[in-house]
């Protein structure tokens, strides 16, 4: 990586990197917290891979397990109380053998995270321009003018306005979309070969987050930089990235090319959640449609699908076995699900249900709450 002056571009691109060669490898990922009510599985048998300069979506609920996948992925969950197996890695780098030292070079230049609370990110009582700088004089070993140089062109690159008076501001003073541009400059400084956003647009205005989601994107493509996004509302994913990762209950529920699962879902949970984004064309106050129910607390067994008690498709199978992730017709596109959306199977399996009184007519769920 070269540094900037406030001239030039930062150089974040190495000049021989095998395209087709996968960033980062995730194998039967399973992380488990102790509590006490017992073992909590988070994360269950979670696999994927992710190429250079491709977008991942990964969409849940609260609790799907988005975020404990991410901090596994980077080595970020507490020492204790925790248990992560399964394989993790970056580039090559085995991840899970890697120790604090270790982990902490890594951490910058190969994989950085944006977060979800920027104001919680920051720190405090220490200037815009110093925390941003901070990853460069760590891992590059450069001088406080060199790094201050940097950071101001990292502030620039990222849409910051007046970036010569942020420098010496504090994260107080700044407004919240300005705090998550910061964030995505201090992950940027050190040129990482994977970028993980974890929610990034949380508690932003509508106007903010797509000025958010753009940057983001914006600097994915430039960088050639694989990209992990992850966010509660598959509207946001859309048009972002390659492919999408449904989560439900720790566990992978549907996994598609983007185009793909939009134009041909096939797992409930998927489409229940389609069905909860608001669609411009709604009248003024339409009510929006909600997945009733919970998700289950994850430590007590869970038998037959996860998502069969809140599910409008779910039989008397559902409630005793769990799927297997299953290829549709493109074999990258695989589900977890008896009854699928928009199959003669699915279709029986609604009319199933209200018939017996376990659905409205217009097909919402009856008696979940």
């Amino acid at each position: 990586m070269s540094y900037p002056n406030s001239d030039g571009p930062v150089d974040t691109v190495a000049d021989t990197v095998d395209d087709h060669a996968p960033v980062l490898v995730v194998k039967n990922l399973t992380t488990t917290f102790a509590t006490p009510r017992g073992p909590l599985t988070a994360v269950d048998d979670v696999s994927f891979t992710l190429r250079r300069g491709t977008a991942l979506g990964i969409v849940g609920e609260s609790g799907s397990g988005k975020s404990v996948t991410a901090r596994s992925v980077m080595r970020l969950l507490p020492k204790s109380n925790v248990t992560t197996t399964g394989e993790v890695s970056i580039n090559g780098i085995d991840m899970m053998a890697l120790g604090p030292k270790e982990l902490r070079a890594m951490w910058g230049p190969e994989v950085a995270m944006v977060f979800q609370d920027p104001l919680g990110s920051l720190n405090p009582v220490m200037r815009i321009g110093d925390q941003v700088a901070e990853g460069l004089r760590i891992h590059h070993n450069v001088s406080r003018k060199e790094a201050r140089a940097a950071a101001l062109q990292l502030l620039r690159q990222v849409g910051i306005p007046s970036p010569q008076t942020r420098l010496d501001e504090y994260p107080h003073q700044l407004s919240g979309g300005m705090r998550q541009r910061v964030v995505i400059a201090i992950a940027l400084s050190c040129g990482p070969k994977l970028l993980i956003a974890d929610e990034p647009t949380t508690a932003l205005d509508v106007t903010v987050q797509a000025q958010i989601l753009d940057l983001l994107s914006d600097q994915q493509t430039e960088r050639h930089m694989p990209l992990v996004l992850i966010t509660h509302d598959l509207g946001v994913v859309a048009g972002r990235t390659q492919e999408v990762i449904v989560m439900y209950a720790g566990r992978i529920m549907e996994r598609a090319r983007t185009p793909v699962l939009f134009r041909d879902m096939k797992m409930p949970y998927t489409e229940a959640l389609f069905r909860s984004i608001p669609k411009v064309e709604y009248p003024s106050h339409t009510r929006l449609a909600i997945i009733p129910g919970r998700p289950p607390t994850m430590v007590e067994p869970i038998r037959g699908c996860r998502f069969a008690p809140r599910c409008r498709y779910a039989q008397d199978r559902c409630l005793e076995e769990e799927p297997e992730l299953t290829p549709a017709v493109d074999r990258d596109h695989v589900y977890r699900c008896f009854y699928p959306v928009g199959t003669p199977e699915g279709e029986q399996a609604l009319e199933i249900n209200r018939s017996n009184g376990r659905l409205t007519p217009e097909g919402e769920l009856i008696g979940v709450s």
